[in-house]
Protein backbone atom coordinates (compact mmCIF):
# COMPACT_ATOMS: atom_id res chain seq x y z
CA UNK A 1 0.00 0.00 0.00
CA UNK A 2 1.73 3.32 -1.14
CA UNK A 3 0.23 6.73 -1.96
CA UNK A 4 2.46 9.34 -4.13
CA UNK A 5 2.17 12.73 -4.81
CA UNK A 6 3.36 14.55 -8.10
CA UNK A 7 3.11 17.76 -9.74
CA UNK A 8 0.25 17.88 -12.82
CA UNK A 9 1.12 21.01 -14.45
CA UNK A 10 -0.23 24.68 -13.79
CA UNK A 11 -3.75 26.13 -14.20
CA UNK A 12 -3.60 29.49 -16.30
CA UNK A 13 -3.83 31.65 -13.29
CA UNK A 14 -0.54 30.05 -12.31
CA UNK A 15 -2.11 27.35 -9.75
CA UNK A 16 -0.08 24.02 -9.38
CA UNK A 17 -2.05 20.89 -9.79
CA UNK A 18 -1.46 17.63 -7.76
CA UNK A 19 -1.86 14.12 -9.13
CA UNK A 20 -1.92 11.83 -6.29
CA UNK A 21 -1.57 8.24 -7.13
CA UNK A 22 -2.77 4.97 -4.79
CA UNK A 23 -1.06 1.84 -4.96
CA UNK A 24 -2.32 -1.36 -3.69
CA UNK A 25 -0.91 -4.79 -5.13
CA UNK A 26 -1.66 -4.65 -9.29
CA UNK A 27 -4.27 -2.00 -9.26
CA UNK A 28 -3.43 1.92 -8.63
CA UNK A 29 -5.71 4.84 -9.12
CA UNK A 30 -4.60 8.81 -10.22
CA UNK A 31 -6.41 11.43 -8.56
CA UNK A 32 -5.57 15.05 -9.32
CA UNK A 33 -6.85 18.12 -7.65
CA UNK A 34 -8.36 19.45 -10.32
CA UNK A 35 -11.66 18.67 -10.07
CA UNK A 36 -11.35 15.66 -7.68
CA UNK A 37 -10.83 14.00 -11.23
CA UNK A 38 -10.03 10.02 -11.34
CA UNK A 39 -7.76 10.73 -14.05
CA UNK A 40 -6.60 7.10 -14.26
CA UNK A 41 -7.02 3.28 -12.88
CA UNK A 42 -4.36 0.69 -13.82
CA UNK A 43 -5.94 -2.92 -12.85
CA UNK A 44 -4.66 -6.00 -14.31
CA UNK A 45 -6.61 -8.60 -17.17
CA UNK A 46 -6.55 -12.53 -16.37
CA UNK A 47 -3.21 -12.96 -18.00
CA UNK A 48 -2.24 -10.35 -15.72
CA UNK A 49 -1.67 -7.83 -18.28
CA UNK A 50 -1.70 -4.00 -16.53
CA UNK A 51 -4.20 -1.73 -18.89
CA UNK A 52 -5.26 2.18 -17.82
CA UNK A 53 -9.71 1.59 -17.67
CA UNK A 54 -10.83 5.19 -17.30
CA UNK A 55 -10.20 8.21 -20.31
CA UNK A 56 -9.17 11.09 -19.74
CA UNK A 57 -6.02 13.57 -20.13
CA UNK A 58 -2.39 13.86 -20.15
CA UNK A 59 -2.29 17.63 -18.95
CA UNK A 60 -4.93 19.92 -16.69
CA UNK A 61 -5.52 22.41 -19.65
CA UNK A 62 -6.98 19.38 -21.76
CA UNK A 63 -9.35 18.87 -18.83
CA UNK A 64 -10.53 22.44 -18.61
CA UNK A 65 -11.47 23.02 -22.50
CA UNK A 66 -13.78 20.19 -22.88
CA UNK A 67 -17.22 19.32 -21.46
CA UNK A 68 -16.93 15.43 -21.53
CA UNK A 69 -16.22 15.70 -17.82
CA UNK A 70 -13.81 13.09 -17.78
CA UNK A 71 -13.74 11.67 -14.36
CA UNK A 72 -14.61 14.75 -12.61
CA UNK A 73 -16.52 14.94 -9.39
CA UNK A 74 -19.71 16.56 -10.04
CA UNK A 75 -21.45 19.33 -8.05
CA UNK A 76 -23.50 21.04 -6.82
CA UNK A 77 -26.08 18.92 -8.82
CA UNK A 78 -25.00 16.55 -10.97
CA UNK A 79 -27.19 16.37 -14.50
CA UNK A 80 -29.80 17.86 -15.33
CA UNK A 81 -32.20 20.74 -13.95
CA UNK A 82 -34.77 21.68 -16.24
CA UNK A 83 -35.26 25.53 -17.53
CA UNK A 84 -31.85 26.35 -15.16
CA UNK A 85 -34.27 26.93 -12.40
CA UNK A 86 -35.61 25.51 -9.01
CA UNK A 87 -37.64 27.21 -6.13
CA UNK A 88 -36.66 26.56 -2.05
CA UNK A 89 -39.21 27.79 0.22
CA UNK A 90 -40.61 30.20 -2.46
CA UNK A 91 -37.79 31.63 -3.54
CA UNK A 92 -36.69 31.08 -7.27
CA UNK A 93 -33.04 30.31 -7.91
CA UNK A 94 -31.55 30.64 -11.52
CA UNK A 95 -28.47 28.97 -13.12
CA UNK A 96 -26.78 28.53 -15.81
CA UNK A 97 -28.47 27.12 -18.81
CA UNK A 98 -25.31 25.33 -20.02
CA UNK A 99 -27.04 22.47 -22.08
CA UNK A 100 -29.44 23.42 -24.09
CA UNK A 101 -32.21 25.22 -22.33
CA UNK A 102 -30.61 23.64 -18.78
CA UNK A 103 -28.86 22.89 -16.32
CA UNK A 104 -25.93 20.76 -16.73
CA UNK A 105 -23.65 18.89 -14.09
CA UNK A 106 -22.89 22.17 -11.81
CA UNK A 107 -23.10 25.31 -14.47
CA UNK A 108 -20.29 26.80 -16.64
CA UNK A 109 -17.52 26.35 -14.15
CA UNK A 110 -18.74 23.21 -11.52
CA UNK A 111 -16.61 21.37 -8.84
CA UNK A 112 -14.84 18.99 -11.90
CA UNK A 113 -13.30 22.14 -13.05
CA UNK A 114 -12.27 23.84 -9.44
CA UNK A 115 -8.73 23.14 -7.88
CA UNK A 116 -9.40 21.14 -4.73
CA UNK A 117 -6.92 21.09 -1.67
CA UNK A 118 -5.44 18.00 0.09
CA UNK A 119 -6.85 17.98 3.43
CA UNK A 120 -5.38 14.68 4.57
CA UNK A 121 -3.34 12.14 3.01
CA UNK A 122 -3.04 8.35 4.80
CA UNK A 123 -1.07 5.13 3.53
CA UNK A 124 -4.16 4.05 1.51
CA UNK A 125 -6.09 7.14 1.29
CA UNK A 126 -6.46 10.78 0.16
CA UNK A 127 -8.92 13.37 1.70
CA UNK A 128 -9.77 16.44 -1.45
CA UNK A 129 -11.72 19.45 0.01
CA UNK A 130 -13.45 22.25 -1.22
CA UNK A 131 -15.41 25.23 -0.80
CA UNK A 132 -18.06 26.59 -3.06
CA UNK A 133 -19.64 30.39 -1.72
CA UNK A 134 -23.27 31.11 -1.47
CA UNK A 135 -24.54 31.80 -4.74
CA UNK A 136 -21.69 30.39 -6.69
CA UNK A 137 -23.72 29.22 -10.36
CA UNK A 138 -26.71 30.85 -8.44
CA UNK A 139 -27.05 27.78 -6.23
CA UNK A 140 -27.97 29.17 -2.39
CA UNK A 141 -25.73 28.72 0.76
CA UNK A 142 -22.33 28.54 1.47
CA UNK A 143 -21.09 24.90 0.98
CA UNK A 144 -17.89 22.55 2.09
CA UNK A 145 -17.41 19.93 0.37
CA UNK A 146 -14.93 16.58 0.97
CA UNK A 147 -14.11 13.42 -1.51
CA UNK A 148 -12.59 10.98 0.42
CA UNK A 149 -10.74 8.35 -1.79
CA UNK A 150 -9.42 5.56 -0.56
CA UNK A 151 -8.14 2.04 -2.45
CA UNK A 152 -8.23 -1.02 -0.05
CA UNK A 153 -5.69 -4.06 -0.33
CA UNK A 154 -7.88 -6.35 -2.39
CA UNK A 155 -8.14 -3.56 -4.80
CA UNK A 156 -11.41 -1.78 -4.08
CA UNK A 157 -11.28 1.93 -5.17
CA UNK A 158 -13.99 4.51 -2.83
CA UNK A 159 -15.01 7.39 -2.87
CA UNK A 160 -17.24 8.68 0.39
CA UNK A 161 -18.63 12.04 -1.03
CA UNK A 162 -20.09 14.66 1.99
CA UNK A 163 -21.04 17.94 2.03
CA UNK A 164 -22.50 20.88 4.35
CA UNK A 165 -24.27 24.08 3.88
CA UNK A 166 -24.99 26.86 5.95
CA UNK A 167 -27.95 27.92 4.65
CA UNK A 168 -30.95 25.25 3.02
CA UNK A 169 -29.60 23.82 -1.02
CA UNK A 170 -30.09 21.26 -3.34
CA UNK A 171 -26.72 18.90 -3.48
CA UNK A 172 -26.16 15.99 -5.80
CA UNK A 173 -22.32 14.83 -6.01
CA UNK A 174 -21.18 11.99 -8.09
CA UNK A 175 -18.11 11.16 -10.15
CA UNK A 176 -18.31 10.61 -14.24
CA UNK A 177 -15.51 8.39 -15.17
CA UNK A 178 -15.74 7.06 -18.08
CA UNK A 179 -15.01 3.15 -18.23
CA UNK A 180 -13.31 1.00 -21.04
CA UNK A 181 -12.08 -2.50 -19.60
CA UNK A 182 -10.27 -3.29 -22.93
CA UNK A 183 -8.49 -0.60 -21.92
CA UNK A 184 -8.31 3.57 -22.89
CA UNK A 185 -5.44 3.40 -25.51
CA UNK A 186 -7.24 0.41 -27.64
CA UNK A 187 -9.40 0.01 -30.09
CA UNK A 188 -12.32 -1.29 -28.25
CA UNK A 189 -15.40 0.40 -27.42
CA UNK A 190 -17.07 0.08 -24.21
CA UNK A 191 -20.00 -0.88 -26.17
CA UNK A 192 -18.59 -4.03 -26.87
CA UNK A 193 -18.40 -5.27 -23.42
CA UNK A 194 -21.62 -6.47 -21.14
CA UNK A 195 -23.55 -4.87 -18.89
CA UNK A 196 -26.02 -6.29 -15.64
CA UNK A 197 -27.57 -3.61 -13.51
CA UNK A 198 -29.79 -3.97 -10.71
CA UNK A 199 -32.89 -1.62 -12.14
CA UNK A 200 -36.63 -2.57 -13.06
CA UNK A 201 -37.43 0.81 -14.43
CA UNK A 202 -35.71 3.89 -15.80
CA UNK A 203 -37.20 8.01 -16.25
CA UNK A 204 -38.11 8.56 -19.66
CA UNK A 205 -37.01 11.89 -20.87
CA UNK A 206 -38.69 14.71 -23.33
CA UNK A 207 -36.92 16.17 -26.32
CA UNK A 208 -34.30 18.16 -23.82
CA UNK A 209 -32.91 14.72 -21.75
CA UNK A 210 -35.25 16.14 -18.85
CA UNK A 211 -37.52 13.71 -17.34
CA UNK A 212 -40.91 13.27 -17.75
CA UNK A 213 -41.58 12.08 -14.44
CA UNK A 214 -42.79 9.13 -15.53
CA UNK A 215 -41.13 5.71 -13.66
CA UNK A 216 -41.27 3.12 -16.60
CA UNK A 217 -40.44 -0.64 -16.24
CA UNK A 218 -37.53 -1.72 -18.56
CA UNK A 219 -38.88 -4.88 -19.16
CA UNK A 220 -37.74 -6.08 -22.65
CA UNK A 221 -36.96 -3.01 -23.68
CA UNK A 222 -33.42 -1.55 -24.55
CA UNK A 223 -32.74 -0.52 -20.64
CA UNK A 224 -32.96 -3.67 -19.31
CA UNK A 225 -30.12 -5.02 -18.32
CA UNK A 226 -31.42 -7.11 -15.25
CA UNK A 227 -29.36 -10.03 -17.25
CA UNK A 228 -25.82 -9.23 -18.56
CA UNK A 229 -25.62 -8.16 -22.30
CA UNK A 230 -23.74 -6.47 -24.37
CA UNK A 231 -24.04 -3.06 -24.57
CA UNK A 232 -24.08 -2.96 -28.28
CA UNK A 233 -27.02 -5.33 -28.82
CA UNK A 234 -29.14 -2.65 -26.33
CA UNK A 235 -27.92 0.47 -28.56
CA UNK A 236 -29.13 -1.36 -31.89
CA UNK A 237 -33.05 -1.83 -30.81
CA UNK A 238 -35.10 0.90 -31.94
CA UNK A 239 -36.59 3.05 -29.16
CA UNK A 240 -37.82 6.65 -29.07
CA UNK A 241 -35.74 6.92 -26.11
CA UNK A 242 -32.52 6.12 -27.47
CA UNK A 243 -33.31 8.56 -30.47
CA UNK A 244 -33.93 11.26 -28.23
CA UNK A 245 -30.66 10.37 -26.38
CA UNK A 246 -28.25 9.42 -29.61
CA UNK A 247 -28.05 6.18 -27.57
CA UNK A 248 -28.46 5.80 -23.36
CA UNK A 249 -28.21 8.80 -21.22
CA UNK A 250 -30.65 7.93 -19.11
CA UNK A 251 -31.05 7.52 -15.13
CA UNK A 252 -31.69 3.90 -13.96
CA UNK A 253 -34.18 3.87 -10.59
CA UNK A 254 -32.04 1.56 -8.65
CA UNK A 255 -33.59 -1.45 -6.77
CA UNK A 256 -32.97 -1.57 -2.97
CA UNK A 257 -31.14 0.81 -0.38
CA UNK A 258 -28.06 1.47 1.27
CA UNK A 259 -24.83 0.61 0.27
CA UNK A 260 -25.20 -2.40 -2.51
CA UNK A 261 -23.68 -3.73 -5.94
CA UNK A 262 -26.35 -2.60 -8.45
CA UNK A 263 -24.03 -2.91 -11.85
CA UNK A 264 -21.20 -5.15 -13.23
CA UNK A 265 -19.11 -4.05 -16.36
CA UNK A 266 -17.44 -7.23 -17.75
CA UNK A 267 -14.40 -7.55 -21.08
CA UNK A 268 -15.30 -10.78 -22.30
CA UNK A 269 -12.11 -10.53 -24.17
CA UNK A 270 -9.50 -9.02 -21.69
CA UNK A 271 -11.49 -10.92 -18.79
CA UNK A 272 -11.36 -7.34 -16.44
CA UNK A 273 -14.67 -7.23 -14.39
CA UNK A 274 -15.45 -4.04 -12.42
CA UNK A 275 -18.26 -3.89 -9.82
CA UNK A 276 -19.85 -1.18 -9.00
CA UNK A 277 -21.62 -0.37 -5.24
CA UNK A 278 -23.56 2.56 -3.85
CA UNK A 279 -25.90 3.98 -1.73
CA UNK A 280 -27.49 6.42 -4.48
CA UNK A 281 -30.89 5.81 -5.57
CA UNK A 282 -30.02 6.64 -9.28
CA UNK A 283 -27.54 5.79 -11.66
CA UNK A 284 -26.98 7.70 -14.91
CA UNK A 285 -25.91 5.65 -17.66
CA UNK A 286 -24.18 7.23 -20.51
CA UNK A 287 -22.87 5.47 -23.61
CA UNK A 288 -20.62 7.75 -24.61
CA UNK A 289 -22.94 9.16 -27.23
CA UNK A 290 -21.57 12.21 -27.56
CA UNK A 291 -18.04 11.40 -28.03
CA UNK A 292 -17.07 11.80 -31.96
CA UNK A 293 -13.27 11.51 -32.28
CA UNK A 294 -12.63 15.47 -31.62
CA UNK A 295 -11.36 15.02 -28.39
CA UNK A 296 -7.79 13.64 -28.08
CA UNK A 297 -7.19 11.84 -24.68
CA UNK A 298 -4.23 10.30 -22.99
CA UNK A 299 -1.60 8.88 -24.99
CA UNK A 300 -2.61 11.03 -28.31
CA UNK A 301 -5.66 8.52 -28.23
CA UNK A 302 -8.90 10.08 -30.47
CA UNK A 303 -12.16 9.46 -28.63
CA UNK A 304 -15.08 8.15 -30.97
CA UNK A 305 -18.43 7.16 -30.60
CA UNK A 306 -19.22 4.73 -27.43
CA UNK A 307 -15.62 4.12 -26.31
CA UNK A 308 -16.44 5.26 -22.87
CA UNK A 309 -19.07 4.17 -20.50
CA UNK A 310 -20.37 6.25 -17.80
CA UNK A 311 -22.30 4.96 -14.64
CA UNK A 312 -23.19 7.79 -12.35
CA UNK A 313 -24.83 6.99 -8.84
CA UNK A 314 -26.95 9.79 -8.11
CA UNK A 315 -30.48 11.60 -7.17
CA UNK A 316 -32.97 11.91 -10.27
CA UNK A 317 -32.30 14.28 -13.06
CA UNK A 318 -34.64 17.30 -12.13
CA UNK A 319 -35.56 16.62 -8.83
CA UNK A 320 -35.41 20.07 -7.53
CA UNK A 321 -38.51 20.32 -9.82
CA UNK A 322 -40.31 17.02 -9.15
CA UNK A 323 -41.17 16.33 -5.80
CA UNK A 324 -42.15 12.96 -6.11
CA UNK A 325 -38.56 11.93 -6.79
CA UNK A 326 -36.05 11.34 -3.90
CA UNK A 327 -35.13 14.61 -2.70
CA UNK A 328 -31.92 16.71 -3.22
CA UNK A 329 -32.80 18.88 -0.03
CA UNK A 330 -29.75 19.75 2.49
CA UNK A 331 -30.40 21.07 5.67
CA UNK A 332 -28.25 23.30 7.60
CA UNK A 333 -26.63 21.17 10.26
CA UNK A 334 -27.20 17.97 8.08
CA UNK A 335 -25.13 15.98 6.06
CA UNK A 336 -24.92 14.99 2.65
CA UNK A 337 -23.14 11.95 1.96
CA UNK A 338 -22.44 9.64 -1.15
CA UNK A 339 -20.53 6.49 -1.57
CA UNK A 340 -19.41 4.93 -4.07
CA UNK A 341 -16.78 1.56 -4.63
CA UNK A 342 -15.83 -0.11 -7.70
CA UNK A 343 -14.44 -3.30 -7.34
CA UNK A 344 -11.57 -4.90 -9.92
CA UNK A 345 -11.32 -8.31 -10.46
CA UNK A 346 -10.41 -10.31 -13.70
CA UNK A 347 -12.41 -13.83 -14.75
Amino acid sequence: MTVTRRPFGTLPDGQAVEAITLEAGAVSATVLTLGSTLQSVLCPDREGRVADVVLGHDQPEEYLAHTAYFGGTIGRYANRIARGRFTLDGREHRLACNNGPNHLHGGRVGFDKRLWAVDALTEDSVRLTLFSPDGEEGYPGNLTVACHWRLSEDGRLSAELTAESEAPTVVNLTNHAYWNLRGCEGERRAADQTLWLDADAFTPVDETLIPTGELKGVDGGPFDFRRPRLIRDALTEADPQLEVAGGVDHNLVLNGSGMRCVARLDDPESGRRMALSTDAPGLQVYTGNFLDGSIVGKGGKAYPQGFGLCLEPQVFPDAPNRPDFPSARLEPGAVYRRRIEWAFSAT
